[in-house]
């Protein structure tokens, strides 16, 4: 059993592969719908990501130039108005002028896409470039916890690989590169990651490796992760003999909306979605 051809890389998969290598094959290779209630909650749960959705359409619509009071209007929901009172407020107000929200950019990488979704790109041509990605977790994760993710390397390494369209056409030095994570829980307490050429290498390699790794393994060697800590949210626990029931949303690092691919939730598979 293989993935198919047309098969797409992203920071979701590939963290699906890493935190767990048999809920990768469950949910790619078997393509198995999940058995088990992710959180509980439920409603509480679900809301809370449809939120997030909604709080990232309103942000996208207002970076192309929609009309604030008419945003303003739609955001019906107490935690969305609070989330969209402080974007307004302490929102990132030192970004390049040139915007281009809900960008997607793909890389080739050991014969396969590897394709990631920005909520924004902030430009500057032959200057600067920001990656801004807009959170709306809960608790607000650890910067340690945000650098070891896939997001945080596969977001920079893409950008840096295919972004010189937005660079005038020139190619990019890692350097010019900024990624920002902007908490709405939290938004006077931005993570920045800096790039450079060392990272840039460093994460094409990783990447390339894991890549392999995941192309070469047979059905057999996805093996199920001994961090039960990535269990507690995973739909696939009870084939795993990891629990049945719906775990209680309280850890720090729930990812928001834009990961629940982690979750196995589908919500039209919120980590990727186009608005």
């Amino acid at each position: 059993m293989k993935l198919a051809p047309e098969f797409q890389f992203s920071q979701g998969v590939l963290q699906d592969f890493v935190d767990c290598r048999r809920r990768f094959r469950l949910r790619y290779l078997e393509q198995l719908a999940w058995p088990a209630i992710v959180a509980d909650p439920v409603l509480s749960r679900e809301r809370r990501l449809r939120l997030g959705v909604q709080f990232h359409r309103l942000v996208q619509q207002h970076q192309l130039g929609l009309p604030q009071a008419q945003l303003s209007a739609l955001a019906f929901d107490e935690d969305l108005q609070r989330w969209w009172q402080n974007y307004l407020a302490h929102g990132p107000v030192d970004l390049p002028a040139q915007r281009h929200p809900e960008t997607a950019l793909s890389a080739t990488l050991g014969g396969v896409r590897l394709l990631a979704k920005y909520d924004l790109l902030a430009v500057h041509p032959g200057r600067r470039l920001v990656i801004v990605d807009w959170k709306t977790n809960q608790h607000r994760p650890q910067r340690a916890w945000l650098a070891k993710r896939l997001q945080t390397r596969v977001y920079r390494y893409v950008l840096a690989r295919c972004g010189q369209h937005l660079n005038a056409g020139a190619p990019l030095d890692p350097a010019q590169l900024e990624m920002r994570y902007w908490f709405a829980e939290f938004p006077q307490q931005p993570e920045c990651f800096a790039y450079d050429q060392a990272q840039f290498e460093e994460d094409e390699a990783y990447l390339s490796g894991l890549i392999e790794t995941i192309q070469r393994l047979q059905v057999t060697d996805f093996s199920l992760t001994e961090e039960q800590r990535h269990c507690r949210y995973c739909a696939y626990r009870s084939l795993c003999e990891r629990g049945v029931a719906a775990h209680v949303a309280q850890d720090d690092q729930v990812p928001d909306p834009q990961d629940t691919i982690e979750l196995g939730l589908d919500l039209e598979q919120i980590d990727e979605i186009e608005f």
